[in-house]
């Protein structure tokens, strides 16, 4: 590609990432009712689940981590748990149940009512991760759904629904790295004082 030509079209995917990310200040409210949910679960010694395929695994890992590390600063640990990290869990469930009980499975083996779950999928219609949240609800665990624009079945059902503005799944990625970032932000600035120049 010409150069020229290369260094406009990079120059414009961060224009409309950015006009995506700006839009998602409309969804302040919404980052806030989901920290707080997630601190409710926290402070009654629960924990906060993560969810999600592909690029919304590793985003799950990376929040998960977050918490159960630190984010802006030097605070005690935080129960964040990715439902995406233990292969041998993942490969046996699904062998001997099927991909779409992958994060199901674990959560009726792990959660407690009041805890949250927070299942990120561009398209809104992962199978497993409604799974996941259908088994949330027996349990009694608050969901939280993190999607695009397109109307999702995930959407529908979620206790909480972040739905960032956009069809295109970069641009949903990159807005949900940067909503997940506040929302931990948020939740370890409630739970500990933080210091005066975080």
């Amino acid at each position: 590609m010409d150069r020229t030509l290369a260094t406009e079209w990079a120059a414009n995917e961060v224009r409309q990432s950015a006009e995506v990310i700006l839009a998602t200040t409309a969804l302040a409210d919404q980052m806030v009712d989901i920290a707080n949910a997630c601190v409710q679960a926290l402070r009654s010694g629960g924990r906060v689940f993560f969810c999600g395929n592909g690029g919304s695994a590793a985003d799950s890992q990376h929040l998960a981590a977050e918490l159960a590390g630190k984010q802006n600063f030097d605070r005690g640990p935080l129960s964040g748990i990715a439902l995406t990290v233990d292969t041998s869990a993942l490969t046996a469930i699904g062998n001997d149940y099927g991909y779409e009980h992958v994060f199901s499975r674990q959560l009726r083996a792990l959660a407690h009512p009041g805890d949250v779950i927070i299942g990120l999928s561009t398209s809104g219609s992962s199978k497993n991760v409604l799974r996941a949240f259908e088994a949330a609800k027996e349990i009694g665990v608050v969901t939280v759904a993190f999607t695009g624009a397109k109307e999702s079945e995930m959407g529908r059902i979620a206790d909480f629904h972040f739905a960032t503005p956009s069809l295109f799944t970069p641009y949903i990625q990159q807005a949900h790295e940067v909503a997940g970032h506040i929302i931990c932000g948020l939740i370890e600035r409630t739970m500990f004082t933080p210091p005066e120049n975080a």
